[in-house]
């Protein structure tokens, strides 16, 4: 990949998308433009149907524009084949999702190597990688532990050491509080603010609660496929407990 000195690691121009054709036509982004730079911790917020969602499927190359550009560190994914789209994901994007997407009957360990896994990396690499994972989010010595023996927090501490496996420029969190109580939400969040802040690792996360896009170093909020405000904020404390 031949990276553009200067650019931002993220820039929209112009995206729109729409689903459909005809009168059944949905237009869910309406031109939007949007620059992320590396580093940053990003929350996106708005109502249902804002867009959201979309914005975050063509950020996390799981979607394409209908017309505009998305260029990653210069490079104008929307011209990348699927294969290339892939590669991209795989190297550089990571995802964390509200429903945690953990398999049941697997441990912690075989959970976050999956990645590895698919890239083909040799078991005793995949294993050390997973542990230290799993150590970086507060889980040393629940390797073994499956799905059903950890708490909520507890497994999207997992999902979020799977995503960190592969060393991801960008991690993609899509409501990743959505199934935790108030207080192992606080915890993840600040699980999130530190890696973002002691990894530098950029953080885009959609969420619908103010007191969760407090974490965030600026707040990005979507209307009717277009972007309605975009503002800094103060950092929140971010004093990561050892156990959830």
């Amino acid at each position: 990949m031949i990276v553009a000195a200067g650019a931002p690691l993220i820039r929209l121009r112009g995206v729109t998308r729409v689903y459909g054709s005809g009168s059944a036509a949905v237009l869910a982004l309406r031109g939007m433009d949007l620059d992320i730079e590396q580093g940053e911790f990003v929350a996106i917020m708005g109502p249902s149907g804002s867009g959201k969602s979309t914005a975050m499927n063509i950020l996390g190359c799981l979607d394409t524009p209908s017309a505009g550009a998305y260029l990653f560190r210069g490079v104008a994914v929307q011209r990348l084949d699927r294969d290339q789209r892939a590669l991209l994901r795989r190297a550089h994007l990571g995802f964390v999702f509200q429903g945690f997407n953990l398999l049941p009957r697997t441990t912690a360990l075989e959970n976050v190597e999956l990645p590895l896994l698919y890239r083909g990396e040799p078991a005793a690499a995949r294993h050390r990688a997973a542990r230290e994972a799993l150590a970086a989010v507060g889980l040393a010595g629940r390797e073994d532990h499956t799905p059903a023996e950890l708490s909520g927090g507890q497994q999207q501490r997992v999902a979020i050491a799977r995503a960190l496996v592969t060393r991801p420029t960008v991690l993609l969190a899509d409501e990743p509080t959505g199934n935790l109580d108030t207080q192992r939400g606080r915890e993840i969040m600040a699980l999130l603010a530190a890696l973002n802040r002691e990894r530098g690792i950029t953080v885009l996360m959609v969420t619908h609660e103010p007191e969760m896009a407090a974490y965030a170093r600026r707040v990005v909020r979507f209307v009717d496929g277009l972007i309605e405000s975009d503002q800094p904020q103060p950092r929140a404390p971010t004093t990561v407990p050892e156990t959830v």
